[in-house]
């Protein structure tokens, strides 16, 4: 049987939204769902299907809203300092385990290594954890940066190496290194401003004169 292009559209709609279902991120949801409900609203004004045209068009007003009310709400981070052999971090680790993986295959947690530790949270909820130790006494050597499903959208990124860097200087470092041990991982580096060094390291300078 031969399927026509509206057809095709309409198929194309639905697995979109099918898909925007299955993300974890909030901003990810958001975004696809709104690309999905924006084809089938189009889909159904083609065929002639008022009803889903119009109730498609107001879910893709709903995600823009949302989309909009995300990217402009303004948020309290803070860092919360934790002791390397703190009961919580290890609960923590055991239990977001399986996705820390995706990001840091073979990540072992060694209080001994971490000697800066501290957890994200956002508006008082904890969104992610950040290990790291000193190396060469001005290398901050990063051994996780983990930013639970719900809340990535860069924006802890941005807080830990652009508004903490003037406390990473005053401690004495002017550079943070990483490993990219993940293509997801690396991305995400590319993405707050880390350059591959040439022993395949990822790096970012403190400036000092940019606060």
């Amino acid at each position: 049987m031969e399927i026509n292009i509206l057809e095709w559209i309409g198929y194309i709609a639905s697995v979109i939204i099918a898909i925007s279902l299955s993300m974890s991120s909030i901003v990810k949801f958001r975004w696809i769902n709104l690309l999905g409900a924006t084809t089938f609203s189009t889909y159904g004004f083609l065929i002639g299907a008022l009803p889903v045209g119009i109730l498609n068009g107001f879910i893709a007003i709903i995600d823009v809203y949302f989309l909009y009310t995300i990217y402009n709400k303004k948020e309290v981070f803070e860092t919360l300092e934790i002791r390397a052999d703190n009961k919580y971090i290890f609960r923590f680790l055991e239990f977001h385990d399986k996705e820390i993986q995706k990001y840091f295959p073979g990540f072992t947690y060694k209080p001994e290594m971490n000697t800066i530790s501290f957890f994200i949270l956002r508006n008082m909820a904890v969104a992610g954890l950040f290990l790291a130790h000193r190396e060469n006494s001005h290398i901050l050597k990063v051994g996780l940066d983990y930013v639970i499903p719900e809340y990535r959208d860069f924006k802890n990124g941005r807080y830990i190496y652009h508004r903490l860097r003037k406390k990473f200087i005053d401690d004495g470092f002017d550079k943070v290194l990483a490993s990219g041990s993940s293509a997801k991982y690396v991305k995400y580096l590319r993405k707050i401003g880390f350059t591959k060094d040439k022993d395949g390291t990822y790096l970012k300078v403190l400036d000092k004169t940019i606060y």
